[in-house]
């Protein structure tokens, strides 16, 4: 029998230094994507600490899915705020963030200062856009299989792909997301899905009145940054721009992890913040760290060449990708019950869910492909390198560090 069902969740609380070090462990070790994640997270807080029953961890995970934002981080968000209130979700955040992010944080300060035009360091590089083909390839086969079950969500999300790849604006991902949720609400495509299950959820720890404190100012940066980031100048305005473009990053994209990719390239790129290159030769890079796929922002702020960079820069990036989760998921927890049962919410999910699949498949393409893939070697060590992903389940970094030293080795020989 499984001790999640013998052995009843335990009430106590603990304190926020204790589930700090608790999910610093996790950020160390946690590999593997945020699906893997939360299996790290049930068999940590449901199976061994009993923090909470089973039933409980799914509605919680349920409402994750269902909000904007990285799903893996809102789950660790919510068992920190519902074990010690806010400074639990606080330290909840901080451990199984801050080692990942710190890593990417150096590695952005590395290719700013290092001689990236040697040859060796070009290969070095390449290697790590070839692996970023495989992983997002890897990413939307898996999501696919999930989230397209059907015929038509399949085709909404051809469709997605076609008007993203025809279409590449920095505001066609969220527009095409939000024309998707439209459909779903309007019951337009009559998608076969679940209306909820009949489980109790974790009580909220927060009030009605909290909730709608907390999504009363994600709207209102929302809604707010970018009118202060057109309206200031100098430093005000170099630090204002940066914390609109990944907060609207964090607080619109749909499905987390792989799908921040073309919303944070459009924001970063076009702009001239941080060349193509580096920006893919850091995603593959990302793939080598644990914990969650959202701390590539802060390897875009310490890189980008506009102030602030650096270590401001990065933890700038950090704090403005994550806080529309933190202020999403405070502001939902007191209303999911009523809301996990509404059918037209989950038609709603399913349709965005199915758009998700769409635009990171444009990704893909273009900018993944394009600027991945240079020849038929690319093809091979990009193939290669997904066949070790998804059939021979080799450890991520592993991959990543091989590809990386492929192409060093690549280029050591032309």
């Amino acid at each position: 029998m499984d001790t999640a069902v013998a052995n009843p969740p335990s009430p106590r609380q603990d304190s926020a230094w204790t589930v700090f070090a608790i999910f610093l462990r996790l950020g160390l070790t946690s590999f593997g994507g945020p699906v893997a994640h939360l299996g790290y997270f049930r068999d940590e807080f449901v199976v061994r600490r009993r923090w909470l029953s089973e039933a409980a961890y799914a509605e919680l995970v349920a409402l994750c899915q269902f909000l904007p934002g990285p799903a893996s981080s809102q789950v660790g968000l919510g068992l920190g705020l519902q074990r010690a209130g806010y400074p639990g979700a606080l330290a909840a955040w901080a451990g199984f963030t801050l080692p990942s992010a710190t890593a990417l944080i150096l590695l952005g300060l590395g290719l700013t200062r290092w001689d990236m035009a040697h040859p060796l360091a070009q290969g070095a590089l390449h290697g790590l856009k070839v692996v970023a083909v495989a992983v997002v390839a890897q990413a939307v086969w898996g999501m696919a299989r999930q989230l397209c079950p059907d015929t038509r969500r399949r085709l909404l999300a051809l469709a997605t792909a076609a008007i993203a790849l025809a279409w590449p604006t920095p505001w066609t991902p969220i527009g095409l997301m939000l024309l998707a949720a439209a459909l779903g609400l309007s019951g337009a495509l009559h998608l076969p899905v679940a209306t909820g299950s009949a489980a109790s959820a974790a009580a909220a720890p927060l009030s009605a009145r909290a909730g709608v404190l907390w999504l009363s100012l994600f709207f209102a940066l929302l809604l707010g940054l970018p009118l202060l980031a057109a309206g200031s100048s100098g430093a005000l305005q170099g630090i204002a721009a940066l914390v609109d473009a990944f907060y609207r990053a964090g607080a619109l994209v749909f499905g987390g992890g792989h799908v921040v990719l073309p919303l944070l390239q459009a924001e970063v790129v076009p702009p001239g913040w941080v060349a193509e290159d580096v920006f893919l030769a850091g995603y593959g890079a990302a793939q080598a760290v644990p914990g969650p796929l959202f701390t590539f922002a802060a390897f875009l702020g310490a890189a980008r060449v506009n102030a602030p960079t650096g270590w401001l820069g990065g933890l700038t990036a950090l704090l403005a990708i994550f806080t529309p989760a933190f202020l999403l998921l405070a502001g939902a927890l007191p209303f999911w019950q009523r809301l996990r049962h509404a059918p037209r919410a989950r038609q709603a999910l399913a349709s965005v869910n199915a758009a998700v699949v769409g635009v990171l498949l444009a990704a893909l393409v273009d900018p993944v492909g394009t600027h991945g893939l240079r020849g038929m070697a690319d093809g091979l060590l990009a193939l290669a390198a997904l066949l070790a992903l998804m059939r021979f389940r080799v450890i991520p970094w592993l991959v990543v560090l091989a590809c990386a030293l492929a192409g060093t080795a690549i280029a050591a020989w032309s």
